[in-house]
């Protein structure tokens, strides 16, 4: 039976990252996309050269506009089943997850705020 019932926890968690929850039949399936990866999509995206972190709102709502990709992502890993996943039924997506797939990342709602300049990376 596939993945269903997907969505975004709004709540305020404590793991750095995008967290999903999904249903295998009556069984929860956790799902985790670490800040980190979900920054590499985006830069892979943008190509600004400069990087600047995303805020767990803005995050947010790059999984709520990008939920149909992001459920093909996580429902292709689980389906892999343990062997591929070390921690089934949760899910942790990789940046090499995203690549595989070969899915698009829409940006067209990510507003990236300016930092005052002590806040940018020396390179």
């Amino acid at each position: 039976m596939p993945l269903s019932h997907f969505r975004i926890d709004q709540s305020p968690h404590t793991m750095d990252g995008l967290r999903l929850f999904a249903q295998d039949g009556n069984d929860p399936v956790e799902a985790f996309v670490s800040r980190r990866v979900l920054d590499t999509w985006a830069e892979s995206v943008e190509h600004r050269g400069g990087h600047q972190s995303l805020f767990r709102n803005q995050y947010n709502a790059l999984g709520q506009l990008n939920l149909p990709a992001l459920t093909r992502i996580v429902s292709a890993k689980y389906e892999r089943g343990p062997a591929f996943n070390r921690q089934h039924p949760f899910i942790d997506v990789l940046f090499s997850d995203i690549a595989e797939s070969e899915e698009d990342l829409n940006l067209t709602e990510l507003v990236r705020d300016e930092l005052p300049p002590r806040f940018h990376r020396l390179t």
